[in-house]
């Protein structure tokens, strides 16, 4: 059973997504907070698999609470526009990825449970999306721990994974099996300490293997 904490301070919005999620067979609603400080809390109360987490809420707001959360939550990041402003924030900060509050009712229940497997919620449009969005405030590159660890091929596939190609499209542009090209991505996350896809992005472009006008 996925266990799903909702965090948004608009109580119709919370009540629509409770009545979806828990209609699912495989999904329960364990809580619901208002704002990010008692979401934080009943996170660490309840444990959820996933925290649906609206990105702007009175007092502490989901980007902070975010980075408070507990070991354990996968966090989804709500926001009302599918470029946020503060979404790469959250994606550095430990969110697992982000829906627009409109996705349909299908969308979001299959977003729940690819998060809840552990797998990152970026399609590749909206890797390019965010980076290019960045990229327009770019800084310069920062030394990322760990990046001396990978063969030349891992650095070659993190910086793939960055522009946001799917393991299908890596392994058509190095010319290798989509099952070769997943090996590759799973050792070059666990070198880098990478809790999915979406950190594996935020250290490409931070650490200069991805770069502006790349997408």
């Amino acid at each position: 059973m996925i266990k799903v904490l909702l965090a948004d301070d608009q109580a119709l919005v919370r009540a629509g997504f409770k009545a979806l999620l828990d209609a699912q067979p495989d999904m329960t609603v364990v809580a619901e907070a208002s704002d990010g400080a008692q979401a934080v809390r009943l996170a660490a109360e309840h444990g959820p698999d996933v925290v649906l987490m609206d990105i702007r809420m009175p007092g502490t707001d989901g980007l902070t609470a975010t980075r408070q959360m507990p070991p354990g939550p996968h966090t989804i990041i709500l926001t009302t526009f599918e470029l946020d402003e503060y979404v790469f924030e959250a994606l550095r900060g430990g969110a697992s990825g982000f829906l627009v509050k409109d996705t349909e009712p299908a969308e979001l229940i299959q977003a729940v449970r690819v998060v809840a497997a552990g797998e990152a919620l970026l399609s590749p449009s909206v890797t390019r999306r965010l980076i290019a969005e960045y990229a327009s405030h770019s800084k310069e590159p920062v030394a990322t721990d760990g990046l001396d660890q990978l063969t030349e091929r891992e650095r070659e596939v993190l910086a793939l994974v960055g522009t946001g190609m799917t393991n299908d499209e890596i392994a058509a542009k190095l010319f290798v099996s989509p099952a070769t090209a997943k090996t590759h991505v799973s050792r070059t996350m666990t070198k880098l300490h990478a809790r999915d896809r979406a950190q594996l992005v935020v250290i490409a472009y931070e650490s200069g293997l991805v770069k502006p006008g790349w997408i």
